[in-house]
């Protein structure tokens, strides 16, 4: 009886796990459905072939809801995306997403992670702020819209040593 409520718990529990080349069509889907510019396919599937790249799924059950996708240099990376389905958002995998995947980023003995936010992007600076990111520096003008409006991005900043 443990062991079958031992794996229907697992199969509904998040699971953060190391996204392999048959996720890509899953990532760039939901790549696609989160940022004005998607990433396709052959991208995600470019990314998890690279050894500097790392690349982490989020799964509820069989399904993927998410990813996080960083470059890594030396001692440091730069987090490249991170993802949760619409209709996941809210109750906050992306927080244990991303703590995750900055866990293996230090295992392999990444020192400081950086990233860029749109400076308007609300949900996406409480979780990168929750998780220890500060502001580093300012790019006016970094993103286009599809309208052609042009928005700033925040640069920041985590040590992870």
């Amino acid at each position: 009886m443990m062991a079958w409520l031992s794996g229907w718990w697992s199969s509904d529990a998040a699971q953060v796990e190391p996204a392999t080349l048959r996720d890509a069509p899953k990532l760039a889907q939901l790549h696609g459905a989160s940022f004005h510019r998607g990433w396709g396919e052959g991208e995600f599937e470019g990314m998890l072939s690279e050894r500097n790249t790392l690349v982490h799924r989020l799964r509820l059950g069989r399904k993927i809801v998410g990813f996080a996708v960083s470059r890594m240099a030396a001692d440091e990376a730069e987090i490249l995306s991170i993802a949760v389905a619409a209709s996941h958002r809210g109750r906050g995998l992306s927080h244990n997403l991303l703590l995750t995947h900055l866990g293996h980023l230090s295992g392999r003995g990444v020192r400081t992670v950086f990233l860029e936010v749109e400076e308007n992007n609300q949900p996406a600076r409480r979780l990168y702020e929750r998780a220890g990111f500060g502001v580093a520096g300012r790019r006016e003008r970094y993103y286009q819209q599809p309208g052609g409006e042009q928005l700033n991005a925040l640069l920041m900043r985590r040590d992870l040593s």
